[in-house]
């Protein structure tokens, strides 16, 4: 089996199979019986797949920024009045000398809902796929996927790539659980072609969606400027902390799991 790969990714070291952790954390679990110290590593035994689903920010991914960081980054600069998409209408603040400001408390919350599935997706050794046509992030995006230890595509995208992967690549090919876009379009009014495919495949998508952008598609919108270097580059950021974030995690439990189990008699 295949991974979905760009040539940036073939450095990743990523193997192809991903393994899951062991059955024997699937247990019986009351959330209601589970007291805040309990989701300390001692007390992983506790600890399902599916407590951590219920957890609201169980890698406090949260934390990682406030508004304040938003605004420094410029993510609260859209585009022009004349060029707004009337599906972006909800989250904007106002306009300010002719250009549109966003509301940094809906980004605000919206990025950190999109950071937490991030951070539950690398934690089920998920695979996530960086993507953007922009060449003046293209480098920016493609480290961040590298440090990560994750994939990006930030060439022109081949028609099928995702809806006809198996004829394309020649093998089964094993498709992105999660894809990250930082530019939710490649010109001034054409929609990136991975949006299209990612959802008639049913793969969920987090993108930034300027004031000229269609969310309609995005399953995890971040309404925010993608036009900026230093918003991108908070934005990597960001997305590479959670999926680190996640890993650890993970790690952490399985060599706990794995201790617990030598234990046994």
């Amino acid at each position: 089996m295949l991974c979905f790969f760009s040539k940036v990714t073939a450095k990743c070291g990523c193997e192809a199979s991903r393994r899951v952790l062991p059955n024997t954390i699937l247990r019986s679990f009351s959330l209601a019986n589970l007291r805040e110290n309990e989701w300390l590593p001692e007390n992983i035994a506790k600890v399902t797949p599916t407590s951590i689903l219920l957890h609201p920010d169980y890698f406090e991914v949260r934390k990682l920024f406030d508004v304040e960081d938003l605004f420094h980054a410029r993510v609260h600069l859209g585009h022009k009045e004349g060029s707004l998409d009337e599906r972006m209408k909800p989250y904007i603040f106002g306009s300010r000398l002719g250009h549109l400001v966003f509301d940094l408390d809906q980004t605000a919350n919206l990025l950190g809902v999109a950071l937490n599935i991030t951070a539950h997706i690398a934690y089920r050794d998920g695979i996530i796929l960086f993507a953007g046509q922009a060449p003046q992030v293209a480098n920016l995006i493609e480290r961040t996927a590298l440090e990560a230890k994750e994939f990006a595509h930030t060439r022109k995208w081949r028609l099928g790539m995702l809806t006809n992967s198996t004829m394309m690549f020649g093998a089964l090919t094993r498709l992105p659980d999660l894809i990250i876009i930082m530019n939710t379009l490649t010109s001034v009014l054409e929609q990136h072609p991975i949006v299209n495919e990612a959802a008639k495949m049913a793969i969920p998508v987090i993108g930034i969606v300027d004031t000229n952008c269609n969310p309609n598609l995005i399953t995890y919108p971040i309404p925010g400027n993608d036009d900026t270097p230093c918003a991108v580059e908070l934005y990597c950021s960001l997305f590479k902390t959670a999926i680190l974030k996640g890993k650890q995690k993970r790690a952490e439990h399985a060599k706990l799991i794995k201790r617990e189990s030598s234990d046994l008699p």
